[in-house]
């Protein structure tokens, strides 16, 4: 007789039950037993280790048919248990001390959230007594396997959260001390260099560098002296700078130039190695400057990672943003955790230096509105939830709101017109067709971990909304601003926005909001990019802030808008005036007029294309959680080869490109509304053809076909899906890249004009549109 068995679908349902409410009459914690992890201490993320968890039995033992569950945050991306492969990772096994048989099962789902990720073990045969044990061993490598893989980013306090279930009662209690261990940063693998975007003369700024692990998370292993270079004059700017062992950051303040211009910087290693180069900035005599955010994340006080406390504290000092705002689940906030949240804001809020916006997620579900984000301008406001469904007290339920049109007809009834909203697309997503309230929210969140969402702006122009663009990392492992996806289901680096204010102060900020003057972009190294979008009119116009089909508001004349604004115009086209400044070479600009895409300008001639190929896919399944498409291929070169690849926004470091021999590639991807790639750079510009096998997409292409425009393959389903090829320059050398369009105005309705930002290494951007209408 074995002594652990795999649950089959034929034996006790049970197992497939999830504990739906709080049993109040519970067993002592003190008599469920203990549970002991060996070894314990510190280890590194996204490493290989092996652990063994003893759970003692309490008083009452664990009865015929009891249980135990060991559970893990959702957010967790760690590998998985698997009782099947003792020579593969994530190889787990359970023993009772006493012989008692067991039934094992993992279940994504199986736990109360956030504690959903559930090892359950089921006494099916036998008991425990009192001392009795069970032992589980977490990465077994005895049969050649290598351990159980972590989660790749860091947390103080991993636990392993063991709930007991002694009397067979399926009643599950967590055991009063839970076994912990600490995950921390690896040795820095690469280094990231920020200065500010947009500054004036003689105004102050800091340079801010630190080392990342391979998975992205902040390292305090970077020890030695690095060389600033650059051929800007930036006053207070010293030769050399030496980390510190033991800090996360290095930062460099009091810089600043005092003539107009453009600057950025190198950062060498002590033998002449390039580091890092930091993104550009512009230094200009302007009303408006650039502050960066992330003001959508979780911490593990809902369905996150780390502390409130902490969340607010990497924001500031290991992202480099200039503001944060944290967005728990309504329904998991406490009044005791709002209050604590409020405290938490009002402590890391600087006006100068740092915004700490209040605020929550209103998690409604996906049919009575879906996700909105709330900000208010100040502390101690009240948090209408959509639900208090995993809050015990049920005693402020009569300030719930469960439909997202019960919450905007909240904010009118009481006067509430400071609150901004967004509408996201996370698990659920905002169904702004059923409820929207321009008064209150003002922008749609197009890209966030959880990928990228332009449908929902298209949503918003085809109701007729006027809506800004944001991107934020809807993060939730506690990493806002660098919010990475790691090894699990988030298929994107989180977004970051760019605000353009005159300052950084909570008022500033949420006029820029309402306003909707910002940017977003898809967060990463060179997401930090300058884009200056205007329109220019022969003809006077009348510039409206605060929509005027929503608001009795008045216009104000001008012949220019910026992105964001709103202009009545009797007549005349517009002058549409791009620039963007950036760290990655641009590859095209897409000009849309509202759903139709006007033009793609690209910085490079057609005569300027050489060998390389760049393979591009792209696309989402549908708009709920499971959005994720697997591009999973190949390309086989023939009458050509391969001189060299390069992967494109493979994020996943599980996810991989590998080049066998000079005409083959494979790779390992997926997308959720992201898109990814692999350049190729053929020996050949012209000679022979690819053979490409993806689930979706199999075709073969000519090479001498390849050109300027894409060559599209169409896949889509219920949201865009596809797979295009276009040729690139060899070496594409435009970091800069300004121009002028006229663009035609349509006669009836608005013109919600934007652009989209591409780069080379995989980044985009999208502004908020500048909306005319005759």
């Amino acid at each position: 007789m074995t002594d652990q068995i795999p649950a089959q679908d034929n034996q006790d349902r049970s197992w497939e039950a999830i504990n739906s409410g709080v049993i109040r009459h519970a067993i002592n914690p003190a008599q469920l037993g203990t549970a002991e992890i060996s070894p314990s201490g510190d280890f590194e993320a996204g490493s290989f280790a092996s652990f063994t968890l003893t759970y003692t039995a309490g008083t009452f033992g664990i009865d015929d048919s009891g249980s135990l569950r060991i559970c893990f945050r959702f957010a967790s991306d760690q590998g998985n248990p698997q009782f099947d492969h003792p020579e593969q990772e994530n190889y787990c096994t359970v023993t009772a001390s006493n012989g008692a048989l067991l039934q094992l099962r993992w279940d994504p789902k199986g736990n109360v959230r956030p504690w959903d990720r559930t090892l359950w073990i089921k006494v099916v045969k036998g008991f425990l007594q009192e001392g009795d044990q069970i032992v589980i061993r977490f990465g077994v490598t005895d049969f050649g396997g290598p351990g159980m893989r972590l989660q790749t980013f860091c947390e103080d306090t991993f636990e392993f959260r063991v709930l007991a279930d002694p009397v067979a009662t399926f009643n599950f209690q967590p055991l009063p001390v839970q076994p912990t261990i600490s995950i921390v940063p690896g040795k820095p693998e690469r280094y990231v260099a920020v200065l500010p975007t947009r500054r004036r003369p003689n105004e102050t700024f800091a340079l801010k560098i630190k080392g990342e692990d391979k998975w992205g998370n902040p390292s305090n292993l970077c020890d030695g002296t690095v060389t600033l270079e650059t051929a800007a004059k930036i006053d207070g700017l010293p030769k050399t700078a030496s980390f510190t062992p033991g800090d996360y950051a290095l930062i460099i303040p009091g810089l600043s130039l005092s003539e107009a211009g453009k600057a950025s910087l190198v950062v060498k290693d002590a033998e002449g190695a390039e580091l890092a180069r930091t993104n550009p900035l512009i230094v200009e005599d302007r009303d408006l400057i650039h502050f960066w955010g992330d003001i959508h994340g979780q911490t593990e006080e809902t369905i996150g990672t780390g502390s409130a406390y902490d969340y607010f504290a990497f924001a500031r000092d290991r992202a480099f943003v200039d503001a944060c705002g944290h967005q728990g689940n309504d329904f998991q906030i406490s009044d005791e955790f709002w209050d604590e949240l409020n405290r938490i804001t009002a402590t890391f809020d600087a006006p100068g230096e740092f915004v700490a916006l209040p605020g929550y997620e209103w998690s409604g579900n996906t049919s009575l509105g879906g996700d909105r984000n709330v900000f208010f301008p100040e502390e101690g406001r009240t948090i209408r939830r959509s639900s208090h469904a995993l809050i015990e007290d049920q005693t402020t339920t009569d300030t719930d709101c469960t439909t997202a049109k019960d919450l905007f007809e909240a904010f009118a009834d009481n006067q509430e017109f400071d609150v901004v909203c967004y509408a996201h697309c996370g698990g659920r997503y905002a169904d702004i067709g059923y409820a929207h309230d321009g008064r209150f929210e003002r922008s749609v969140e197009v890209h966030s971990s959880w990928g990228t969402f332009e449908w929902l702006l298209q949503d918003a122009i085809k109701l007729g909304y006027r809506v800004g663009v944001v991107a934020n990392s809807d993060g939730h492992k506690g990493r806002p601003g660098a919010s990475y996806p790691g090894a699990g289901k988030f298929g994107a680096i989180g977004g970051l926005t760019c605000f353009i204010a005159p300052g950084l102060s909570r008022e500033t900020l949420l006029d820029c909001m309402r306003k909707r003057h910002h940017y977003g972009t898809t967060g990463g190294d060179a997401g930090r990019m300058i884009i200056d979008l205007t329109a220019s009119f022969e003809t006077s116009g009348t510039l409206y802030h605060d929509d005027p089909a929503l608001f009795d508001t008045k216009g104000v004349s001008t012949k220019t808008a910026m992105m964001g604004d709103i202009v009545q115009l009797p007549e005349g086209d517009i002058n549409l005036s791009v620039s963007v400044t950036t760290s990655s070479p641009i590859i095209r600009i897409d000009i849309f007029n509202g759903l139709e895409l006007v033009e793609t300008v690209r910085p490079y001639a057609e005569a300027e294309l050489g060998s390389r190929i760049r393979l591009h896919w792209e696309g989402a399944e549908y708009r709920g959680r499971f959005r994720e498409v697997i591009w999973d291929g190949s390309v086989e070169v023939t009458g050509n080869t391969i001189q060299s690849s390069q992967p494109v926004n493979f994020l996943n470091r599980d996810k991989t490109l590998d080049q066998n021999g000079d005409n083959t590639l494979n790779w390992r991807a997926l997308t959720t509304g992201n898109f990814g790639g692999a350049d190729m750079q053929l020996s050949d510009p012209t000679s022979g053809s690819l053979s490409i096998k993806t689930p979706l997409v199999e075709t073969e292409v000519n090479i001498a076909d390849i050109g300027y425009e894409d060559t599209v393959f169409d896949a889509s389903g219920e949201l865009p899906r596809f797979m295009k090829l276009y040729r690139l320059p060899d070496i594409n050398p435009h970091l800069s890249f300004s121009f002028d369009q006229t663009i035609a105005i349509k006669p009836e309705g608005d013109n919600p004009i934007y652009i989209r930002v591409e780069q080379e290494d995989g980044t985009r951007a999208w502004t908020s549109p500048i909306y005319v209408y005759r």
